[in-house]
């Protein structure tokens, strides 16, 4: 079976042309913000999943809980997730299209994770580098994980920059046993 994210990407790249088409993307990125965190919720999943359901039952229920907060084009789309049994890929929809909107927007998401926490200073410092790397704005979120040892790895988008002591000793061993 196909990831979700390759079934959800294709409707995440017809909202975002809907979106970006209207000048609407802050107001998509709500509606389908608030729709992810809906379908995400332990009690509608159970009722999304649930057989018994019919498509008009789901429908009329999660279009209540969402209420005025999708307009006629947010609500045809929670229709036609309903109708061919997908509305449970929302939250993968929300993701592509916030990456879509990013992408359009020049801006990257970074992922520093250090052995220990990081003064803020030494993170906008690594934020200003990305930056200049990348020639992008760079959202960071930072993360803390000892079993790194010491050091730091980073991710953006497909390049992973692995500073840490681990990593480094992974490569030693691997370097190690190719030589054996």
């Amino acid at each position: 079976m196909a990831e979700a994210i390759t079934i959800a990407r294709p409707y995440a790249s017809a909202a975002f042309r809907l979106a970006k088409e209207r000048n609407a993307l802050a107001a998509w990125s709500d509606m389908l913000g608030l729709a992810a965190a809906v379908a995400d919720n332990e009690q509608m999943k159970a009722f999304i999943d649930d057989p018994k359901v019919t498509v008009a039952d789901l429908q009329k229920v999660f279009l209540s809980v969402c209420d005025k907060h999708l307009d006629e084009s947010g609500v045809n789309l929670i229709k036609i997730l309903v109708e061919y049994g997908r509305l449970s890929l929302l939250p993968d929809v929300a993701a592509a299209f916030e990456a879509l909107k990013a992408q359009d927007e020049g801006v990257l998401d970074a992922e520093i994770t250090a052995a220990v926490a990081l003064p803020d200073a030494e993170v906008k410092a690594l934020v200003e580098k990305l930056h200049s790397r990348f020639g992008k704005k760079i959202e960071a979120s930072v993360k803390v994980d000892p079993e790194l040892i010491g050091g730091i790895k980073i991710i953006v988008g497909d390049t992973v920059i692995d500073a840490s002591v681990r990593g480094q000793l992974q490569d030693l061993a691997y370097a190690l046993q190719s030589q054996a």
